[in-house]
């Protein structure tokens, strides 16, 4: 209670500060426009504040979609409205050198009111990215986007000179509160009419039972050939408070048997061939592997590449892409091409051409796109779901179709 009564107060604070800019701005209209939009400000504070109070004192709901949205644009809110405190105090340090100045009898005095300018530019800065997210939420968690990759190896098969890899990730089913979405992204899937379709990892946010809802949604989705699929680090329910090792356990037992009964084929640790024409390539899956601290290293690469020295070309499904450099490209120079996710991109960036940012970028090297290091390819695709923000700004749910060509 002690700390919700300090939270508020420190809301009530930047709310304070955020008004004198709304003053500012508004302070040539009509007195009755004026107490209007006050009102609505304030009104807007204390609904955000109850809103919050409720949440701060009921049991944790991860599952409720209203309490994820509600909380995301409450975060959207405040995070924007720093914004206007940036410009504020930028405003309140010249003010304060005028008033120093007039202080020592400057003539002829500096006027130390507000500025209306920098007032306006702080709304509207802010007013950017809070639209943006908003529209993220609204229309940029469902807005599908298929892309295509051609690439070429001198390796290669003649036989899968154009053969079609389709790839899917981070799916994260249990932030879905409807199955028409991915009704939608599995039509679209299906459309490719993909040799193989490959699933990165994090079918789920946490436990198996997200699934559940999807599973006659998903195992709609066809291939010529099959669909493979690894475990990423969402699926291992490492997030959860477990009443025992044996449920824990139990909860990624029905996750794999699940995958089955879609007719996906989950591949720990291990490969498959795919033969046409008297030629093979080998797909290749390993569970989660990161190369960062306190991201458990599961996979087996060693073993998922034993029996596959002879074959030609190699694709490995590994969800998270430090797998990249912190061992693939060391010690596996033979697999021409990696497929993994895990990152979405942060669902947040700039991706226009010319220009690709994400704070992402940040904490992973390779984390949207296509990557090459001497003869060998590495895709992170951003995604198809989304965790935690229930939508996307800049990196759009992303379904990638790969045509392997013969150099």
């Amino acid at each position: 209670m002690i700390s919700f009564a300090i939270l508020a107060f420190i809301l009530f604070l930047v709310d304070l500060y955020v008004f004198q800019a709304l003053k500012t701005v508004t302070q040539g209209l009509a007195p009755d426009t004026q107490r209007i939009i006050r009102i609505a400000y304030w009104a807007l504070f204390a609904a955000a504040l109850v809103v919050f109070a409720i949440f701060a004192n009921t049991p944790r709901h991860p599952s409720s979609q209203v309490k994820i949205y509600l909380t995301n644009i409450f975060f959207i809110l405040y995070a924007s409205k720093l914004l206007v405190v940036l410009f504020l105090f930028v405003d309140d340090l010249v003010r304060i050198s005028k008033m120093a100045l007039n202080a020592v009898n400057t003539e002829p005095a500096f006027d130390p009111s507000r500025n209306k300018f920098l007032s306006q530019m702080g709304l509207l800065v802010a007013a950017v990215p809070f639209s943006a997210f908003i529209y993220g939420m609204v229309k940029g968690a469902y807005d599908y986007r298929v892309k295509r990759v051609t690439l070429k190896f001198p390796n290669l098969p003649q036989a899968f000179d154009g053969f079609k890899l389709l790839q899917i990730t981070d799916l994260h089913t249990g932030s879905f509160h409807s199955t028409e979405p991915l009704q939608e992204a599995v039509r679209l899937i299906n459309k490719q009419e993909a040799d193989v379709v490959l699933f990165t990892g994090d079918l789920v946010n946490n436990v198996a039972t997200e699934l559940y809802p999807h599973l006659d949604t998903l195992k709609q989705i066809k291939a010529k050939k099959a669909v493979y699929s690894v475990l990423g680090n969402h699926d291992y329910g490492d997030y959860v408070t477990w009443s025992s090792a044996a449920a824990k356990k139990q909860n990624l037992q029905n996750l794999m048997e699940a995958q089955g009964k879609m007719g996906w084929q989950l591949l720990m640790n291990e490969h498959r061939l795919i033969e046409k024409d008297g030629e093979q390539i080998a797909i290749l899956g390993v569970e989660n592997w990161g190369n960062r601290a306190n991201f458990p290293k599961y996979g087996d690469l060693h073993s998922a590449h034993a029996g596959t020295e002879k074959v030609p070309f190699k694709v490995l499904l590994s969800h998270d892409p430090s797998h990249w450099d912190g061992e693939i490209n060391q010690k596996y120079t033979d697999i021409d091409l990696t497929l993994s996710g895990h990152t979405h991109g942060m669902q947040f960036g700039v991706n226009i051409p010319g220009l690709k940012w994400s704070p992402v970028q940040y904490v992973y090297k390779q984390w949207a796109g296509l990557y090459q290091k001497g003869r060998q390819y590495l895709y992170v695709n951003t995604g198809l779901g989304f965790l935690g923000y229930p939508g996307r700004v800049g990196f759009l749910p992303e379904i990638t179709v790969f045509e392997l060509k013969k150099a």
